[in-house]
């Protein structure tokens, strides 16, 4: 069973699952807590009752990043496994196959704003800081942290974010693309909360499609886009209920 990672449903919104990181006061991120993020995103992933799932580390803090002093307790050898746990843990965030939204309170920083880089979507506080901090212990971002963070805002700027390790504020943050929406911190969770429930009815396998060709975009040439593209596409109608030979997802005279 997993000690900081878990899963909850309620009654107030029905087929959205809260994936909650806890483990207080800064949600500091160990190879436990990334070993934990996988189990915990294999199980949103698997479960029927769950259309859309939001991150959420409380309403106190997102997360402060990786956990420096585990890090310094390191030897070489087994800084590559937890760097190789790290992303495993940011791709499994990444690939659930539904859509997801970071709600995002108090700071997201280094590993941190990694996390909610792999969501779809994130929607903070106007009280919030985000920042890709590595460098400051000397680091810089793993598990795939600098690939996202240049897809949300460019080269140019991801480069100045990771060479100064500043902290950007949540107004900042929306203009540059690492957020999506800007609320009043006692709302993160409901407005996004608001964010998943427009996709929990939606065609569950043609978003679990469209979603793994987005992401996979990036890795892939022009062929293989298409060729991906093509292939899903045909899975998700050859999966699809047909009435009399018709496809059920098309109305009449569209």
């Amino acid at each position: 069973m997993n000690e900081f990672v878990s899963v909850h449903v309620s009654d107030e919104h029905p087929g959205v699952g809260t994936l909650v990181l806890s483990r207080p006061p800064t949600n500091a991120l160990t190879r436990q807590v990334y070993r934990e993020l996988v189990t915990a995103a294999a199980e949103v992933g698997e479960r029927d009752d769950i259309a859309v799932v939001i991150l959420f580390g409380g309403h106190e803090i997102f997360s402060a990043g990786d956990d420096v002093a585990e890090l310094r307790t390191l030897t070489p050898p087994e800084a590559e496994v937890g760097a190789r746990v790290r992303q495993q843990a940011v791709d499994a965030i990444a690939a659930i196959p539904k859509p997801t939204v970071a709600a995002i309170t108090g700071y997201a920083l280094g590993g941190g704003l990694t996390l909610a880089l792999a969501a779809d979507w994130r929607v903070s506080g106007d009280n919030v800081k985000l920042g890709a901090t590595e460098i400051l212990a000397g680091l810089i971002p793993g598990g795939g942290g600098m690939a996202r963070l240049v897809r949300a805002v460019g080269p140019s700027r991801a480069k100045e974010l990771v060479f100064s390790g500043r902290f950007v504020n949540a107004r900042e943050a929306l203009a540059l693309g690492l957020l999506d929406e800007m609320v009043a911190p006692d709302r993160v969770y409901d407005t996004a909360a608001v964010w998943a429930q427009r996709f929990v009815d939606g065609p569950a396998a043609a978003m679990a499609a469209a979603k793994a060709v987005i992401e996979a975009l990036p890795g892939l040439n022009t062929s293989e886009r298409l060729d991906d593209e093509r292939r899903r596409y045909v899975e998700v109608f050859a999966a699809s209920q047909t009435i009399g030979g018709r496809f059920v997802g098309f109305r009449d005279g569209s």
